[in-house]
């Protein structure tokens, strides 16, 4: 296991060096079109600009991983507005300095060669070039345009993998509410058998393991086969039909070919259980319950639907069956976005649910 992390965090240094190398190749390129100079070609603003990155790199190292956590992460404001100013100050004074000691005069004499003279920089003394205020202020802007565009794609991403780590958390979280949800109610399933000294309990605790081993061995991961998860959906309900035998009425119609699709491993459990709970567990004589699964191209839609109690004290969307429901509906937002719809009708004799995802549309969440 250590050698593994170690190979990870190796393999994310290693990916984090090359997209700062990306970066500040893209900053080469892009200065040497738009910041370079007039009259000169392709490869000459190349070198000249290569001259000037050195100094960009350090500003913007210094400022992201030394000024910042130092000053305005602990809240030090004063400290930090008094260190930047120096910096957007002094960082244009040392561009300046490397323009006229070594790009300029790189710059002049490939203008000497093609026979112009003339080139307005380097007229005048050396300091009266450093003190010329336009030049200055257009290494102001050079400066800080590209070290601050760095910074803000820096903490941009750094949010980024914050709120996606949250997010992350957040369904991991969901995802483990569902094994003690679903074994809590199984096990009064069996608990109630074993009262009546049953011979199908033995049946029942083989189905439960096979269930149990596919939600803990194969579920962590970020989707799976859609037949593999309707397989075991269906081992779920033949447990369930055990229990109710006669008293239920249970139809299942699939439309459309499973093969080929993905779908977050558990989605479908949570609605199924709460039929089985609510719509034949609470009720007294006949109850009845109607589930269609259909695959058309890309898009999965399933309905169910169940009797409900003659008297019911509260919703099933209520206090003690929101528990499920919540949990997919939470999980649809983070995993499915935009690319879904669950509709809850609860009527008086009956709870239907439509669940509608587009599989093509799987959001890059995972857990």
């Amino acid at each position: 296991m250590q050698m593994i992390q170690a190979y990870q965090q190796e393999g994310n240094r290693r990916n984090r060096i090359l997209q700062h190398i990306a970066f500040w190749v893209s900053v080469w390129l892009l200065t040497s079109f738009v910041y370079g100079y007039e009259k000169q070609p392709l490869l000459v603003a190349l070198k000249s600009n290569l001259m000037l990155l050195p100094v960009h790199m350090i500003y913007f190292y210094t400022l992201t991983y030394l000024i910042i956590p130092k000053y305005l992460l602990k809240r030090k404001y004063v400290a930090f507005f008094i260190i930047l100013c120096l910096f957007v100050v002094v960082i244009p004074a040392i561009t300046r300095i490397i323009d006229i000691f070594l790009v300029e005069p790189h710059i002049n004499a490939y203008l000497k060669s093609f026979g112009y003279n003339n080139w307005e920089k380097v007229q005048g003394s050396k300091w009266q070039r450093f003190s010329n205020v336009v030049y200055y202020l257009n290494a102001v802007k050079g400066a800080n345009f590209i070290v601050w565009f760095g910074v803000a794609v820096k903490f941009f991403k750094s949010w980024y993998q914050r709120h996606h780590a949250a997010l992350q958390a957040e369904l991991s979280l969901l995802k483990a509410q569902i094994h003690p949800h679903f074994l809590f109610n199984t096990l009064n399933n069996l608990y109630a058998l074993t009262l009546n000294n049953s011979p199908k309990s033995p049946e029942i605790v083989m189905g439960l393991s096979e269930i149990l081993r596919y939600m803990l061995y194969e579920c962590n991961v970020e989707s799976v086969s859609l037949k593999k998860d309707i397989e075991m959906l269906e081992n779920f309900i033949l447990l369930e039909r055990m229990r109710y035998e006669e008293r239920l009425d249970f139809n299942f119609t699939k439309e459309g070919d499973l093969e080929g699709h993905n779908i977050a491993p558990l989605l479908l459990l949570p609605l199924v259980e709460n039929a089985f709970k609510h719509g034949a567990g609470e009720k007294v004589g006949q109850a009845w319950i109607n589930m269609e699964l259909e695959i058309k191209n890309e898009l999965l839609t399933f309905k169910i639907n169940n009797s409900k109690p003659e008297k019911v004290a509260t919703p099933l969307i209520g206090k003690n069956g929101n528990i499920g429901l919540e949990n997919v509906k939470k999980r649809l937002e983070l995993i499915y976005p935009e690319a879904h719809q669950f509709k809850i009708f609860d009527e008086e004799e009956l709870f239907a649910i439509i669940l509608k995802i587009d599989l093509s549309k799987k959001g890059s969440l995972q857990y």
